[in-house]
């Protein structure tokens, strides 16, 4: 077991840390809804969040250090043991697996020599694998302390990992120029990316992600061969949006959606009789060929 009470920052970082930590509890009406930016926060200092960074939380919210430990360890974005300053995940959920995400991540763990969530012994690199990115329009797709690097292969892959550890300059696909990780934990505490034209450099997501917007929108659907989704449907009614969803493709009379109107069922549609009847609305056969008693030949 580990010596109890924690050790304290120095008293300049306590000073410090107490500081930004005020300006974040005050932005909420309970303070003790700040404790996940106060848990960034301690991780910007050191880079994971350490015993000391639990027990200054706990301080701070007048929380148990039980408390501010089961949420901690709870969310995977904050790390229990040291990191590397470049957090590279690999996105292996389904489409950028299918797509090249889970070659990318065992080429990456043979070239570094690490395992799911270990560091290079240089410190410069910590690899683990990530659910989802929601970048599924660029799979497969490489995050760096939260970066986008899209369209990735085992290559390409390893390239930016070589060049991270070689301090070489990294630009990411879309968003803001590449900074270490406890920066971008600061960032997420909640302070501004002070660095000149960051905040500008903002990147967008792609068509597919971006079609149900377009529609919100009401803009034009795309022509036939291109991405296309079905019409909205209106409080009228069912439209008549064909079932392939081309607009040049005419839609077959009375073609309603299963969410517009009722659809024909055994029990009202003559053709599909319930298996209650026979056409002829007779009790169909019992198992053994025969019919069953009727209630007068019961009585």
């Amino acid at each position: 077991m580990p010596a109890l009470p924690a050790p304290d920052y120095p008293a300049d970082v306590r000073a410090r840390l107490e500081a930004d930590a005020k300006e974040v509890i005050a932005r909420y009406p309970g303070a003790r809804s700040a404790l996940l930016p106060l848990l960034h926060l301690v991780q910007a200092e050191e880079g994971h969040v350490t015993r000391t960074g639990i027990r200054f939380c706990a301080e701070m919210l007048d929380l148990t250090t039980a408390e501010v430990t089961a949420v901690s360890t709870f969310y995977s974005m904050y790390r229990r043991k040291q990191s590397g300053d470049y957090q590279v995940g690999v996105c292996t959920n389904t489409l950028c697996a299918v797509m090249g995400g889970d070659a990318i991540f065992e080429e990456l763990k043979e070239h570094l020599g690490v395992g799911n969530g270990e560091t290079t012994e240089d410190g410069a690199v910590t690899l683990e694998h990530i659910e989802c990115n929601a970048a599924c329009d660029f799979a497969p797709v490489v995050m760096v302390n939260w970066e986008f690097f899209d369209n990735q292969t085992p290559e390409t892959a390893r390239q930016l990992v070589d060049d991270l550890r070689a301090g070489r300059a990294v630009e990411p696909t879309r968003g803001a120029p590449l900074c270490t990780f406890k920066e971008t934990a600061r960032m997420l505490a909640g302070f501004p990316d002070e660095r000149p034209g960051a905040v500008e450099a903002t990147g967008g997501a792609g068509p597919a992600s971006l079609i149900g917007l377009r529609l919100a929108k009401g803009e034009a659907l795309p022509a036939r061969g291109a991405d296309h989704v079905i019409a909205p449907r209106t409080a009228e009614g069912p439209t008549d949006e064909p079932p392939t969803g081309h607009p040049a493709e005419e839609a077959p009379s009375g073609h309603p959606s299963s969410h517009d109107a009722p659809q024909q069922t055994s029990a009202s549609d003559p053709a599909s009789p319930s298996p209650a009847t026979t056409p002829d609305g007779e009790a169909p056969p019992r198992g053994n060929g025969t019919a069953g008693p009727t209630a007068e030949e019961g009585e």
